[in-house]
């Protein structure tokens, strides 16, 4: 990498343009260049994609081979076209936790008789679109997480606009207007995967910006930048995310036909007990759930909610946490929620976490060594 920008004292390269001339991945050449950069050993630029130059330290790197730690690159940092060459069967299953970008550890589950994570990586070796769809709070942007640690993501709303995937000007500094692109460029040109959260809260006339780059075109066109066309780089990847239950969520058949692959994301009721989380409140979220199935209810807990529920029962106790749990669900499924507590915690009634009375001051504890409390001992 260094070789290449020294070579070119004059040039400002793209990580697509290094990546074609050393014939590596784009995660690979991203990785290393900004290794360079923040070893002051190349300079960044440019307004939309990233462009890199050499500098006067440049030459001297090019000089030292230098060997990075292992866990130092993505595990998606190899050739593109060695992706392709792997067999299925000499691919490592992952079946122990992956830590994700955010320290979070990710515990992967069964799809096709292989861990889930593996199984969206195959997908993404054959280029075989994938859509996640359940209920909020199952683990779906989680899953896709740990499988792609060199991930974009776009959280739609009925707000996301084409700009808020390929780009749109902004002001700089110095009050001049540049192009800055979207996520979806900068995917296509660091050959990266790309996730569109809530992917049908959006507008279908904002997601057909989305679709040359996923069918045989591979690319797009920047109407508001000079028409610029761009193209996807080997290891471009979109997945979706879907909440089929969300209000205004609507897969249209243009959405749901560019994805092959569609797979339904329930929570692990026994990854839940695994993590030690109640297993009175996990019966109740087996239950709920089962009521869901059979369309008498419309909200179970997923386990989001109870991994909340044990950070608030830690923090507050175990009656705090129940009735937070009562008034998290939607007001038409509460009494339902609130009689599977109590049936099976076995406590007397249950309601949502409200406010009190106001404490008077002689009521409210102060912490031990406090002056309050060394007075009253003084008193006595």
């Amino acid at each position: 990498m260094a070789r290449l920008l020294a070579d070119r004292p004059a040039d400002a390269l793209t990580i697509g343009e290094m990546a074609r001339q050393l014939g590596h991945s784009h995660g690979a050449v991203r990785n290393a260049a900004l290794t360079l950069v923040t070893r002051g050993e190349a300079d960044q630029g440019g307004t939309g994609q990233p462009e890199f130059r050499a500098n006067a330290k440049t030459a001297a790197a090019a000089q030292t081979a230098v060997i990075s730690p292992p866990g130092t690159h993505s595990p998606r940092a190899q050739a593109a076209t060695a992706r392709t060459t792997i067999l299925a069967a000499a691919t490592p299953r992952q079946t122990g936790p992956i830590r994700r970008a955010g320290g979070q550890l990710y515990h992967p589950r069964e799809l096709a008789d292989l861990p889930d994570v593996e199984a969206l990586n195959r997908l993404r070796d054959a280029d075989v679109p994938v859509l996640l769809y359940g209920p909020p709070g199952t683990g779906k942007t989680s899953l896709v997480e740990a499988a792609f640690p060199d991930l974009l993501t776009v959280a739609g709303d009925g707000d996301t606009t084409v700009g808020d995937l390929i780009g749109e000007y902004t002001q700089d500094d110095g009050g001049n207007y540049v192009f800055q692109y979207g996520p979806l460029v900068t995917a296509m040109t660091e050959g990266r995967a790309l996730l569109i959260d809530d992917a049908t809260l959006i507008s279908p006339k904002v997601l057909a910006a989305l679709y040359p780059a996923m069918d045989g075109r591979r690319q797009i066109q920047v109407k508001a930048h000079k028409g610029e066309t761009i193209k996807a780089e080997p290891g471009f990847y979109v997945v979706a995310g879907h909440n089929p239950g969300v209000h205004g969520a609507v897969l249209t058949e243009a959405l749901a036909s560019r994805f092959s692959v569609q797979i339904q994301i329930g929570t692990d009721y026994d990854l839940a007990l695994a993590l030690k989380i109640d297993a009175r409140v996990v019966r109740v979220a087996r239950h709920l759930a089962r009521q869901v199935e059979l369309g008498e209810l419309g909200w179970a807990p997923q386990l989001r909610e109870l991994l909340s529920y044990q950070k608030t029962e830690a923090v507050l106790g175990t009656k705090a946490a129940l009735a937070n749990l009562v008034g998290i669900a939607p007001v038409e499924d509460r009494d339902a929620v609130a009689a599977a507590v109590i049936k099976a915690v076995g406590v007397k009634e249950v309601a949502p976490l409200t406010l009190g009375k106001q404490l008077s001051a002689s009521a409210v504890r102060q912490p031990p060594g406090s002056a309050g409390s060394a007075h009253r001992g003084r008193s006595r």
